[in-house]
């Protein structure tokens, strides 16, 4: 996969993150990358104006298959289909974030899978694969040996890494964790030289507001769908 394009790696973080640091996961050819099926369901494109793009998205993908993108809302050929969409926003660090380590939160890793899964399932932050861990550094809060937050690095375009999956359980929100995983999260980004980025439902205005209130700004607002190749 090559990484050459014209645009800020931002505004294609999937591509971007496909043909850089996760390169070693990533499937595809020259114009279409993949992550394999149950680490994240995202594929990038490196440019939607070559008209090969849809000759590349059934060659990696096979016919049928559903598949989702960001950032853009290309014009489908016939019989392809849009499942979903929706309008996001995207969130970028600015001096005024404050990152630190956090001393009750603890590394997650393949064992802690099923919990996390749950916990998804259970506050719906968005896509979490069995997988989805391979992307980066997952941490959350354990209260009498439960895991009840967590969050995590996913897209890594370039300098900038992708916050995600940040969730807390009902019970106890309204605490700070989510804002404390977010900053220790943020906190090692940086101290490997990075720059931290969020993306985020346009509707899911408290959470922004939560963001911006730790020192992220609006960067862009944005597109996400999900496409059906025929069959």
């Amino acid at each position: 996969m090559s990484s050459t394009t014209t645009t800020d790696v931002r505004d294609n973080p999937a591509w971007h993150s496909l043909a850089g640091t996760h390169a070693h996961l990533a499937e595809g050819d020259d114009l279409v990358g993949r992550y394999p099926p149950d680490v994240a369901g995202f594929v990038g494109v490196r440019t939607w104006d070559d008209p090969a793009v849809w000759d590349s998205l059934v060659a990696v993908l096979g016919r049928g298959a559903d598949f989702g993108i960001s950032g853009a809302d290309p014009e489908l050929p016939a019989g392809w289909q849009t499942t979903w969409h929706g309008q996001g926003v995207q969130l970028v660090e600015t001096d005024r974030l404050r990152p630190r380590p956090d001393d009750e939160v603890v590394v997650l890793g393949a064992d802690d899978v099923p919990e996390m899964l749950a916990l998804v399932e259970r506050n719906q932050p968005g896509p979490f694969l069995p997988r989805t861990h391979l992307l980066g550094r997952y941490v959350g809060i354990r209260r009498e040996g439960r895991l009840i937050a967590m969050a995590g690095e996913r897209l890594q375009p370039g300098e900038w890494t992708e916050i995600s999956a940040v969730s807390t359980d009902d019970a106890y929100r309204r605490q700070g964790l989510a804002s404390r995983l977010v900053l220790d999260v943020a906190f090692h980004i940086q101290a490997r030289g990075g720059r931290a980025m969020l993306h985020a439902a346009a509707a899911n205005t408290s959470a922004i507001a939560v963001y911006e209130k730790l020192g992220f700004e609006l960067r862009r607002r944005t597109t996400f769908m999900g496409i059906r190749i025929p069959d």
